[in-house]
């Protein structure tokens, strides 16, 4: 019972998702286009950086959300309101410190806004209005909703995104509209940004009071109780060298690769960039919401229904990130050559890098997953060794390579830490298993999916059509060649993993109840 319950609450939660991300998606193609052709690309390139400025503030959240969300899954399964109360206080408390850090070092880094954007031809109050009310937003979530956590922590995150993404689509539509019908059309953008903002916090507030009446927190409370618990400053403080060693990977590999290409590079770069995030993205809209569920099942389960669980999450993201990767790795350069023109191609060994770094990136998830669930973020030692080996190897090999040797050096990072040790620290602490299960099942998953690739090469050579022709040649031999691969993918699956197939019944018992 419990299990499908988990199953109808992560369905709901990815059915939820995938329609926002799309909503959000086919909004942001016009969005884009309207706010360059009306307000110019300088006025979004400043809004871009603002953002950029902020998510660097940001970074002293330190992981307190992580912390939060494993401690309240053991009372929200117990139902105690009490100790819910108490930890989503703690947060507050500690969220409103963070805020006040926030606040300051975003007043003293606008001091410094005429030094940074003294070549904008847009007058330096527009930097200022952006980052303001962007700031905003991120001062609101610290002091306002952080009870949100509570949402997401319950596998009810889908609630979540009629007060989130609900008022964005909104948002961006009257924006939308208003920089196209009506003059200053960047007042009114700073004016329906703040417009959201509020509306945010009331959709919020509004959906926590319907779900849990109960809770009653506060900031102050959380300052007497964080004595209490812990557990919560002794996780966040594990987790903060995993935030930064995180923030200093993403960050550090676009500079590196700039100091060995070109800037012509880096803009055929970017397009190929543009491809991967947006099937990540789409992927993670699917797999999000079941992280609230694994923490849910971690705290109630056995060790034995754990790990079948385990099984089936880990082969579903194997067999759909192949196909993803499959079909970026097939198609991305026939897209490429329709939209910006062959000039801007990769070589294709720089596009096999990126697609097996784009694999391991999204396949870790499902065990990053179960290490949030049992709180395993002690391991600090794994991320400054992944940053040191990403960052030494990227500018050794980048010197010598090129952008192959950048993308080797992330890939070697990866493989060292994601696919060794990762699993390895899962096995022993959290599952107390013997690793070699694991790698067991990576390597049956990839001979079948290795297997499938060369068949499917082999098919599609025999189909007579050229993708190069047409539009429609092209979708044609796109829908054709992912229909071989996935076909053949989840025979190769069904027949030969025991995952893949619990996976199916467990849907279908789902489906008939």
């Amino acid at each position: 019972m419990e299990d499908n319950s988990r199953v109808k609450k992560s369905l709901k939660n990815a059915k939820f998702a995938l329609f926002f991300y799309c909503c959000n998606l086919i909004l942001q193609f016009f969005y884009r286009k309207v706010f360059l052709n009306y307000l110019g690309a300088e006025v979004l390139g400043l809004n871009t950086t603002a953002m950029n400025l902020l998510q660097f503030l940001n970074l002293a959240e330190m992981g307190v959300g992580a912390a939060i969300s494993y401690s309240l899954y053991k009372p929200l399964a117990a139902d105690d309101h009490k100790q819910i109360n108490d930890i989503v206080s703690v947060q507050g408390y500690l969220y409103s410190r963070i805020g006040i850090l926030v606040g300051i070092l975003a007043i003293i880094l606008m001091f410094f806004f005429p030094y940074f954007f003294s070549d904008i031809k847009v007058p330096l109050w527009y930097a200022y209005a952006t980052f303001g009310v962007l700031l905003l937003s991120a001062l609101i979530g610290y002091f306002l909703n952080y009870q949100q956590i509570v949402l997401i922590s319950d596998q009810k995150e889908f609630k979540l995104n009629y007060a989130l993404q609900g008022v964005k689509i909104v948002k961006v539509i009257i924006q939308i509209l208003f920089i196209f019908l009506f003059s200053y059309g960047y007042i009114w953008w700073i004016f329906w940004e703040l417009i959201a903002v509020l509306a945010t916090v009331f959709g919020i507030k509004y959906v926590l009071h319907l779900e849990y009446p109960w809770l009653k927190t506060s900031i102050a409370s959380g300052k007497k109780l964080l004595n209490e618990y812990p557990q919560i400053t002794h996780k966040t403080k594990q987790l903060i060298t995993h935030k930064i060693a995180g923030f200093a990977l993403n960050e550090s590999g676009p500079l590196i690769i700039f100091a060995f290409t070109s800037l012509s590079f880096i803009a055929s770069y970017g397009n190929y960039l543009l491809v991967i995030a947006g099937i990540t993205a789409l992927l993670g809209a699917v797999f999000n919401s079941t992280n609230a569920g694994v923490g849910n099942l971690v705290s109630q389960a056995s060790i034995d229904r754990i790990l079948v669980v385990f099984e089936e999450l880990f082969t579903l993201r194997f067999f759909l990130t192949s196909i993803a990767c499959y079909g970026v790795y097939k198609f991305t350069p026939i897209f490429i050559t329709y939209w910006v023109g062959k000039e801007y191609l990769l070589e294709k060994s720089n596009l096999i890098l990126l697609v097996l770094i784009m694999f391991i990136n999204i396949t870790r998830l499902t065990v990053d997953s179960f290490l949030n669930a049992y709180g395993l973020f002690k391991d600090i030692a794994a991320p400054i060794v992944e940053t040191i080996v990403n960052i030494g190897l990227s500018v050794l090999l980048g010197y010598f390579y090129g952008i192959n040797g950048v993308l080797i050096g992330v890939l070697s990072s990866l493989f060292i830490i994601v696919l060794l040790w990762k699993p390895f620290f899962l096995f022993k602490s959290g599952f107390k298993q013997n690793v070699i299960k694991y790698f067991k099942m990576y390597f049956k998953l990839f001979l079948i999916v290795l297997f499938v690739f060369v068949s499917t090469e082999y098919l599609v050579n025999i189909l007579a059509i050229n993708p190069y022709g047409t539009i429609f040649d092209f979708i044609l031999y796109s829908l054709i060649t992912i229909f071989i691969f996935f076909i053949l993918l989840l025979i190769g699956f069904a027949i030969f993993t025991r995952g893949m197939r619990n996976f199916y019944f467990r849907c279908k018992t789902y489906l008939i109840k």
